[in-house]
């Protein structure tokens, strides 16, 4: 059956789309929605003699400051992505060196400024812009190839630089970055590892924490921390402590910090060899059951694959997403172009293999395919027969972000649950939308749907508006977070907590690991300077409160955080 649509796809070319240049329309404050955040009083507002400072470090093209007449420069700068947050900042510092970026954040931590780093601004979770009058600190500027060695694969650079431009640097001299995101052409390596994003490579290449072979951070007190090493061993940080030898790897510190710790400026990585074969096939099925069957049996069929008398292993990719997710790509997407694949299948994967030996590939490919149907396990399928039908099909997947955000306002719940369980929480929240009347034709809620990648546990979970409300967001949450901790899962895997989880961590780590989180920023970061969603004092446990913040009664298991220059009502010592 696969061939029909193989022969469709033969005769299909539609554009390969990503998330491109973002439409700010007029955004809320956070301030004005959030109403129960308050600025921290010990934090100043920037003054005239600030301004002259940061001026003496950067050249006018490296500054933009609020004059009352440049609004349009500044909201790029304060509104994320995703246009649920917009902060009030009335400085933005774009240093080209690591150097220039010591100084502004020495020079803000002395004066009790708060500052925001910000690198690509494609964050989903509002951690990338203040909420109130922040300094933001980009590092777009910070965009140089520092150094590269073909020999051992490891590649020194910028914090800036476009997580793409890399990949196409790379490219040229046969290898690839171990990490593929939709938003590739915007966001920056340094906030990659700063949220320790994930993306579509993480089955084949594993997580930046291995990856990642050494940072240069700048602390909050303006020090220079230099561990750019490009060693895939070293096991010489080690201390002597009351007699004792202990060994710290001070760079999985900065690894998923979320920008709290300090600013990464450099970043040194291990690059794996591009390989010369790559297959790609989309499978459709009836099931999710079906799914994890073509998962397993992928993990059996795929992973090796015989060349010569040596094995050489396969590596593989495994994506999935539901009908609810095409069906919005396709009608969003494609509008003016065929499609290449039928709508009415529940549930929908792609498979994409890559190594070294072009037949034994395709070979091992083939018969992965025929095990699939012979198992009754996909329905239908199609096979990339070039590269432009590749990069099609990937397309259908790398395209349901911004499908959704051209559909409505998009809540986005980043989750790791257990594979079993895995598509339940889409059921769910479906269900429990429909029972309170606001999901279905012409109600606020459009559309529920589930995709992300089966191989690591990682699903997406968004939920379609016609609008943000405090009523949808009330019966979203904490039911979603409350059901991933049921099912002992995270609610954040890829995207951070930002400050849209920033109150809700206590759903996955326990208050003893909250303590000695607290305990590190504090060692670090005593003025909590850096960082819009820096946990100062969090009423994080989880616990049911009863309490009054302005005129709005919460029982809920969060209570009010500080982050950054936010001070919260409510204080519970921990």
């Amino acid at each position: 059956p696969y061939q029909s649509l193989l022969q469709l796809a033969g005769k299909v070319s539609y554009k390969r789309t990503f998330l491109q240049k973002r439409n700010y329309a007029v955004v809320s404050y956070t301030t004005d929605i959030y109403t129960h955040l308050k600025r921290n009083p010990n934090f100043k507002e920037l003054s005239q003699n600030d301004i002259k400072f940061f001026q003496s470090i950067l050249s006018p093209s490296e500054l933009i400051v609020d004059n009352g007449n440049n609004q349009d420069d500044l909201l790029p700068y304060n509104t994320d992505w995703m246009k649920k947050y917009r902060g009030k900042s009335k400085l933005i510092a774009k240093p080209k060196t690591t150097e220039q970026i010591a100084k502004l954040v020495k020079y803000c931590n002395e004066k009790k400024l708060a500052i925001v780093p910000q690198g690509g601004n494609t964050g989903l979770v509002g951690g990338g812009v203040p909420v109130f009058d922040e300094i933001i600190i980009s590092t777009n500027n910070l965009n140089k190839i520092r150094d590269f060695d073909p020999i051992s694969g490891t590649l020194v650079c910028d914090s800036g630089c476009i997580l793409e431009a890399l990949d196409s640097y790379l490219a040229e001299r046969g290898y690839m970055v171990p990490l593929d995101l939709g938003a590739k052409g915007s966001c920056n390596i340094g906030g990659n590892v700063a949220t320790n994003a994930g993306g579509l490579r993480l089955l084949r290449y594993g997580s930046l924490h291995g990856n990642v072979l050494g940072l240069e951070v700048v602390l909050p007190n303006g020090t220079i921390l230099d561990n750019l090493s490009t060693l895939r061993k070293d096991n010489t940080g080690r201390i002597w402590i009351f007699d004792t030898i202990v060994c710290y790897d001070l760079k999985q510190l900065f690894i998923g910090s979320e920008g709290t710790l300090g600013i990464i400026t450099g970043v040194s990585i291990l690059t794996p060899r591009r390989p010369k074969s790559v297959n790609v096939a989309v499978f459709c099925l009836n099931s999710f059951q079906n799914v994890q069957e073509a998962f397993i049996i992928s993990k059996g069929e795929l992973t090796e694959i015989l060349s010569g008398v040596e094995y050489e292993v396969l590596k593989i990719s495994f994506e999935f997403w539901d009908i609810h997710s095409l069906r919005l790509v396709k009608n969003h997407l494609f509008q003016e172009t065929k499609f290449p694949l039928e709508d009415k299948y529940p549930f929908y994967v792609l498979v994409e293999t890559s190594g070294s030996n072009k037949d034994h590939n395709e070979e091992k490919l083939h018969n992965f395919m025929e095990i699939l149907m012979e198992k009754g396990v996909v329905e239908d399928g199609v096979v990339a027969q070039d590269n432009t039908q590749l990069q099609n099909l990937w397309s259908i997947r790398e395209g349901i972000p911004e499908a959704g955000s051209k559909s409505g306002s998009v809540y986005k719940y980043d989750l790791s649950i257990p594979v079993p369980v895995f598509y339940n929480i889409v059921e769910d929240v479906s269900k429990k939308l429909k029972d309170a009347g606001v999901f279905g034709k012409d109600k606020l809620v459009t559309d529920v749907m589930g995709y992300g990648h089966i191989g690591d546990g990682n699903i997406h979970l968004n939920i379609v508006a016609k609008s943000y409300t405090h009523e949808i967001t009330k019966l979203l949450e904490p039911y979603i977070y409350e059901w991933t901790e049921k099912h002992k899962g995270s609610i954040s895997a890829e995207h951070g907590l930002g400050l849209m989880k920033a109150d809700c961590i206590g759903y996955s780590k326990s208050q003893k690991m909250i303590n000695i989180m607290k305990q590190i920023k504090q060692s670090i970061d005593p003025n909590v300077s850096i960082g819009s969603e820096t946990i100062q004092n969090p009423a994080i446990e989880k616990r049911i409160a009863d309490t009054y913040i302005g005129t709005t009664k919460l029982i809920d298991k969060r209570l009010p955080v500080i982050t950054g220059a936010i001070i919260p009502v409510l204080q519970i010592n921990i």
